[in-house]
């Protein structure tokens, strides 16, 4: 599905669109949700572009979007994208139209745009449900082998795709602080368990699929169809307190350890966006077994997506040294064994009914490199170091630590495209309660 709106050549007349470093040049185009900094103004839904943010609603009281389907102008006026996502084809002739309005020989109306300093980046969905995906063989492998070192993936891995449902009350947008979780947990030489601050604190660098439209309950998305539901990706943050997972976990998986904070970007990168970044899929070595017939699409030839994720952090003592950000991994979710395809798929076919703001996230996207592994746990093993610039020693997250994760694509031929930021500084737990 590549076209004119994904043309290199094509320049905007914000000339901040144009640089070749920004993650926001005209052939992006994601949406997100703001207000003026400062106000308690009604939310609105924006277009990133470069350094400014394209105000919908403006667009929309200006006559910039007559012709649109009714529906379309409708949903541009809401305070959250999920009307305008359960519109089938939606992204594709917004897309198109703001590309008309915003292109280098279009007429120039700085009167719909605010600046991306001036505004505050809020939730830009409404999820009713948040799935979690391990779709990364190589984090499987990597976390397996520290509790099973002979036999680190479980025998189900490569035949179906592992999920564990989690809570959508605590999904916050990049910048909202994390507060260090309490939990109960059992170290190796307690005698017993005991509540008390986390001590482990990870992150884990994911990407999320955002649903567009939904399906019926008792009614699967066959594989062949499931990209069609899928509105846009972002950026997910599964922070993870791994001494409170490890005494909880068995036998029914994440609970604690897992539901005090995700944090995801605030723009959604839609898929026409991505057209010219999609790939093959994940080789699966021909000793593995092929998936069954329900996962198996027609053509899976470009069912891969090529972003880069790229994880930093940077210390409460970094940030008064004035120390850059110290870049922990970079991986590409093309590794990923089971595609986003495959997840939708499998996680509706017994029946389940997906909703328009659902989010599918990937699981930790690591690689075979060392250098690309996406949380701590793989990284240090934990109880491997790493060195910040200051000496500092990080095995797991201390307070005031400072994530960001960072997501682009990069093709010979075409503008890059970036999805912003991910970020979360880690506060402390909260005071001991009697």
């Amino acid at each position: 599905m590549i076209d004119d709106t994904h043309d290199p050549g094509l320049r905007s007349w914000i000339e901040a669109a144009n640089s070749p470093a920004t993650d926001f040049p005209i052939q992006n185009l994601p949406l997100g949700v703001f207000r003026r900094k400062g106000t308690s103004d009604r939310p609105q839904i924006g277009i990133a572009i470069g350094d400014q943010i394209v105000d919908l609603a403006r667009c929309r009281e200006r006559g910039q979007l007559a012709g649109l389907p009714q529906s379309l102008e409708d949903a541009c006026g809401a305070s959250i994208l999920n009307p305008l996502m359960a519109l089938d084809g939606a992204s594709r002739a917004l897309r198109r139209r703001l590309v008309q309005l915003l292109r280098v020989d279009a007429p120039q109306d700085s009167g719909l745009l605010i600046a991306m300093r001036d505004a505050e980046l809020l939730m830009p969905i409404e999820p009713r449900g948040y799935t979690d995906f391990y779709a990364s063989i190589f984090h499987a492998t990597n976390v397996g082998r520290l509790f099973r070192p002979d036999t680190p993936l479980l025998p189900n891995y490569k035949h179906v795709p592992i999920a564990y449902h989690g809570r959508t009350s605590s999904i916050v947008v990049s910048g909202t602080p994390v507060r260090r979780p309490w939990g109960q947990t059992k170290g190796a030489a307690d005698p017993s368990p005991a509540l008390r601050p986390s001590q482990r604190l990870d992150y884990e660098a994911e990407i999320a699929a955002v649903m567009g439209t939904g399906n019926l309950i008792g009614e699967p998305i066959v594989i062949d169809d499931a990209e069609s539901h899928v509105f846009g990706f972002c950026l997910l943050n599964d922070w993870s307190a791994r001494d409170i997972q490890a005494w909880e976990y068995q036998p029914l998986g994440p609970f604690l350890g897992k539901n005090f904070a995700t944090s995801i970007s605030p723009w959604i990168v839609t898929l026409d966006a991505l057209a010219p970044f999609r790939c093959a899929p994940f080789a699966r070595p021909a000793s593995d077994p092929q998936p069954l017939p329900y996962l198996t699409p027609g053509n899976a030839s470009n069912a891969g997506f090529a972003i880069t994720v790229e994880v930093y952090l940077r210390s409460d003592r970094m940030r008064d040294e004035d120390l850059a950000p110290l870049r922990l991994s970079r991986g590409s979710f093309a590794d990923m064994y089971w595609s986003v395809a495959q997840m939708v798929a499998h996680h509706t076919s017994g029946g389940c009914n997906l909703l328009s703001g659902d989010l599918i996230a990937s699981g930790t996207v690591s690689g075979s490199p060392d250098d690309s592994r996406g949380c701590l746990l793989e990284i240090t093993g934990g109880s491997r170091a790493v060195e910040l610039p200051t000496g500092e020693r990080r095995v797991f997250l201390e307070d005031g630590d400072e994530i960001t994760i960072h997501g682009f694509c990069e093709r010979a031929g075409y503008a890059r495209i970036g999805f912003g930021t991910c970020t979360g500084v880690i506060i402390p737990a909260h005071a001991p309660r009697h």
